[in-house]
Protein backbone atom coordinates (compact mmCIF):
# COMPACT_ATOMS: atom_id res chain seq x y z
CA UNK A 1 0.00 0.00 0.00
CA UNK A 2 1.16 3.46 -0.75
CA UNK A 3 1.11 5.98 2.06
CA UNK A 4 -0.46 9.34 1.37
CA UNK A 5 0.77 12.66 2.68
CA UNK A 6 3.99 13.58 4.36
CA UNK A 7 4.82 13.36 8.01
CA UNK A 8 2.18 12.64 10.62
CA UNK A 9 0.56 15.62 12.31
CA UNK A 10 2.17 14.78 15.66
CA UNK A 11 5.65 15.40 14.26
CA UNK A 12 5.23 18.99 13.15
CA UNK A 13 8.30 21.20 12.93
CA UNK A 14 7.40 23.88 15.47
CA UNK A 15 7.47 23.06 19.16
CA UNK A 16 6.28 25.52 21.76
CA UNK A 17 8.03 25.73 25.11
CA UNK A 18 6.02 23.82 27.72
CA UNK A 19 6.90 26.28 30.47
CA UNK A 20 5.46 29.11 28.38
CA UNK A 21 2.20 27.20 28.02
CA UNK A 22 2.16 26.33 31.74
CA UNK A 23 2.78 29.96 32.66
CA UNK A 24 0.03 31.17 30.37
CA UNK A 25 -2.44 28.67 31.80
CA UNK A 26 -1.47 29.62 35.37
CA UNK A 27 -1.92 33.30 34.50
CA UNK A 28 -5.35 32.81 32.95
CA UNK A 29 -6.69 30.48 35.64
CA UNK A 30 -5.10 32.61 38.36
CA UNK A 31 -7.11 35.59 37.21
CA UNK A 32 -10.25 33.80 38.44
CA UNK A 33 -9.06 31.35 41.14
CA UNK A 34 -6.15 31.27 43.61
CA UNK A 35 -4.44 34.33 42.16
CA UNK A 36 -2.01 34.64 45.08
CA UNK A 37 -0.61 31.17 44.27
CA UNK A 38 -0.93 30.98 40.49
CA UNK A 39 0.25 34.56 39.87
CA UNK A 40 3.81 33.99 41.11
CA UNK A 41 3.90 30.61 39.35
CA UNK A 42 2.94 32.29 36.08
CA UNK A 43 5.70 34.87 36.56
CA UNK A 44 8.32 32.22 37.34
CA UNK A 45 7.29 29.92 34.48
CA UNK A 46 7.16 32.86 32.08
CA UNK A 47 10.60 34.15 33.03
CA UNK A 48 12.22 30.72 32.78
CA UNK A 49 10.50 30.07 29.45
CA UNK A 50 11.59 33.47 28.17
CA UNK A 51 15.22 32.60 28.89
CA UNK A 52 14.94 29.16 27.29
CA UNK A 53 12.95 29.99 24.18
CA UNK A 54 14.18 31.27 20.87
CA UNK A 55 12.48 33.94 18.82
CA UNK A 56 9.46 31.86 17.85
CA UNK A 57 9.35 29.06 20.39
CA UNK A 58 6.83 30.66 22.73
CA UNK A 59 8.46 33.97 23.62
CA UNK A 60 5.16 35.77 23.20
CA UNK A 61 3.38 33.31 25.44
CA UNK A 62 6.14 33.67 28.02
CA UNK A 63 5.75 37.46 28.04
CA UNK A 64 1.98 37.10 28.31
CA UNK A 65 2.43 34.73 31.26
CA UNK A 66 4.60 37.26 33.10
CA UNK A 67 2.11 40.05 32.43
CA UNK A 68 -0.85 37.93 33.54
CA UNK A 69 1.03 36.89 36.68
CA UNK A 70 1.59 40.55 37.57
CA UNK A 71 -2.09 41.29 36.89
CA UNK A 72 -3.07 38.37 39.13
CA UNK A 73 -1.05 39.78 42.01
CA UNK A 74 -2.46 43.26 41.40
CA UNK A 75 -6.02 41.88 41.51
CA UNK A 76 -5.20 40.11 44.78
CA UNK A 77 -3.79 43.32 46.28
CA UNK A 78 -6.86 45.31 45.19
CA UNK A 79 -9.19 42.71 46.69
CA UNK A 80 -7.29 42.80 49.98
CA UNK A 81 -7.43 46.62 50.10
CA UNK A 82 -11.16 46.60 49.43
CA UNK A 83 -11.69 43.93 52.09
CA UNK A 84 -9.66 45.90 54.64
CA UNK A 85 -11.65 49.07 54.00
CA UNK A 86 -14.99 47.30 54.30
CA UNK A 87 -14.26 45.66 57.64
CA UNK A 88 -13.04 42.35 56.23
CA UNK A 89 -14.93 39.31 55.10
CA UNK A 90 -17.90 37.96 57.03
CA UNK A 91 -19.45 34.54 56.69
CA UNK A 92 -23.12 34.39 57.50
CA UNK A 93 -24.45 30.93 58.19
CA UNK A 94 -28.17 30.58 58.67
CA UNK A 95 -30.56 33.47 58.90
Amino acid sequence: MASYGGQPAARSGSRTNGLAVAGLVCGIVGFFFLNVILGPLAIIFGMVANRQSGAKDGRGMAKAAVILGIVDLAVFAILMIVAANNGGFHWYVGS
